[in-house]
């Protein structure tokens, strides 16, 4: 009966095609060839449908793309990846595990019920029993494919992140240790004991050799006070307001004490530098008139020195007074030193967009010079409290969403979104997501990640239609 309802269908187009206008005989067609080309559709099913586009979406069954065409059946005569092995094999279990299904190699949407070769000629892959996605949240993994994947978990815990910010820095004098040399009297330089600039000199050490008119009357006025106080005609007011002159034009105090016990009147006085340091500005030669307030040396202490970095605007925020940094020299690579942020300044650098961080060094040895370039690492977190922190490695990031696999034992993995934070020393802190304790999976993420979303996929391709 089947037979003949073919042979009936197959009269019934040429009929139809007659009918139309076609004669059968002038298109080479003959009633035979047309009932075994009918027949043979019986025996050359469809294996899927593919998109009319040519994109690569499939279908069991029948479907339609959103503006309404019809998707293309493949048959298993079109299809290369249909092409079966001469004696076809048949779904064999691996030990206790049976066989569910063989999926595309290339990760492609498509299954087979019977082991199968793709178009490039490559073995579909067997899914077993019990690798299958088992509910919403978690899927599970055979323990040796997670064996040979080299997946690897870490519990999370909670840790204190140094994050390393770097910067450039200029070597620059203490300004407080800054000393400028001056004189309160007009005077001649009759002598000059330091001459150079650059040379080092201690506090008390005599600098020149003065001479001042000013200073001469302020001597005899002490000299004229400590004799009348002998003789009774003025009182210890007298002497006292007369040492006090001295003072006030800057004389030493042992010059003062000199003048007063001995009755001593020396012509000139040599002058003690106020300061130890480096002379870094010398305004004064031998024989010079100096004015009274005139700038004469400017001597520097570079027993300390600041380091200024310019921080980027972006990690203005991770730097504050306090925070520890490692500071490399240029010109002593292998020796770095420790530092901490003692000010950071108030206003921005227009041109590069950066904030200028004091730190400040010790120079016992003075090794170190003003104007040189210095590395700065700042140390940024390293006084904060201790937060949820899972490692880098752990985190699955789209761009648009964070996810970390949470390891249930036996093979269970969950994915959890995640909100993260900051980051340091090979960890990211986790605002939101996971808590202390849990166990995340470290390496092999994407593999896991790869096999649940292609299961996923899979399990929605098998799932039939929804009418529409």
């Amino acid at each position: 009966m089947k037979r003949t309802f073919v042979t009936l269908g197959a009269l019934a187009a040429v009929t139809a095609a007659g009918a139309g206008g076609y004669n059968v005989g002038r298109h080479g067609l003959s009633l035979g060839s047309f009932i075994s080309r009918a027949a043979d559709a019986q025996t050359d099913p469809v294996v899927y449908f593919r998109d009319p586009d040519g994109k690569p979406l499939y279908s069991l069954g029948p479907r339609k793309t959103p503006d309404g065409r019809d998707y293309l059946p493949v048959r298993a005569s079109e299809d290369r990846s249909f092409d079966k092995p001469t004696t076809p094999a048949k779904p064999q279990a691996s030990g206790s595990r049976r066989i569910l299904y063989y999926r595309n190699p290339m990760g492609l949407p498509d299954t087979s019920p019977v082991p199968k070769k793709d178009w490039m000629g490559m073995d579909y892959i067997a899914v077993y029993e019990g690798e299958e996605q088992d509910d919403r949240t978690t899927f599970k993994v055979s323990l040796d494919r997670i064996q040979r994947s080299g997946v690897r978990t870490e519990k999370v815990e909670n840790r204190i992140l140094v994050r390393p910010v770097r910067a450039v820095g200029t070597v620059m004098h203490d300004e407080r240790r800054q000393t400028i040399v001056t004189l309160r009297s007009d005077g001649y330089i009759e002598d000059l004991f330091v001459n150079t600039t650059g040379q080092h000199v201690n506090a008390g050490e005599p600098l020149f050799r003065l001479y001042s008119p000013d200073i001469q009357r302020a001597q005899i006025d002490l000299m004229v006070a400590v004799r009348a106080m002998g003789g009774q005609s003025l009182g210890p007011s007298s002497i006292e307001g007369a040492m006090q002159r001295l003072r006030n034009l800057g004389v030493p105090e042992s010059r003062i004490r000199e003048v007063r016990e001995k009755g001593a009147n020396p012509r000139t006085i040599d002058w003690p530098s106020p300061a130890t340091g480096e002379v870094i500005e010398k305004r004064i030669i031998n024989g010079q008139r100096v004015m009274a307030g005139e700038k004469l040396y400017l001597i520097d202490d570079h027993s300390r020195l600041w380091v200024v970095a310019d921080l980027a605007e972006g990690d203005i925020a991770s730097v504050r007074r306090g925070t520890r940094a490692t500071i490399t020299f240029r010109a002593y690579p292998a020796q770095p030193v420790e530092g901490e942020v003692t000010f950071i300044y108030p206003e921005m650098k227009t041109e590069t967009r950066t904030a200028r961080v004091r730190l400040e060094v010790a120079n016992p040895d003075h090794r170190f010079k003003p104007d040189m370039y210095a590395d700065v690492v700042f140390h940024a977190g390293a006084d904060e409290e201790p937060v949820v922190a899972v490692p880098d490695s752990s985190v699955i990031d789209s761009g648009t969403r964070q996810v970390v696999l949470i390891a249930r034992g036996e093979g269970r993995f969950e994915p959890r979104p995640v909100k993260l934070g900051r980051r340091g020393d090979g960890y990211v802190e986790v605002l939101d997501g996971v808590t202390k304790g849990g166990e995340v999976v470290t390496t092999a993420t994407f593999l896991i990640d790869a096999e649940s979303n292609l299961r996923a996929a899979l399990q929605a391709f098998t799932q039939p239609e929804a009418p529409k």
